[in-house]
């Protein structure tokens, strides 16, 4: 199914083929780290990928509600 010259690299050791069934599993090849599986408790073992998306996320979400609370007060005082 691969074009010839993509075989052609493969064979020379220019370039690498994976199969993987899942996202997760393709992240884990292109970033040699593991991703992590869900403990009971809905958190990631520590430095794999998705403990750093989760830790990230909530971060990102911290900013948001700490920039909407102004804005939220501001309505309330009638400012513009």
């Amino acid at each position: 199914m691969l074009r010839e010259e993509v075989t052609d690299a493969v064979k020379q050791g220019k370039l690498h083929v994976y199969a993987a069934s899942s996202v997760d599993e393709g992240i884990e090849v292109l970033t040699d780290i593991d991703v992590g599986e869900e403990k009971e408790d809905g958190t990631y073992p520590e430095g794999s990928i998705n403990y750093k998306v989760d830790k990230k996320l909530k971060d990102m979400a911290a900013k948001l509600r700490q920039f909407a609370v102004p804005l939220a007060d501001e309505k309330k005082s009638g400012g513009s």
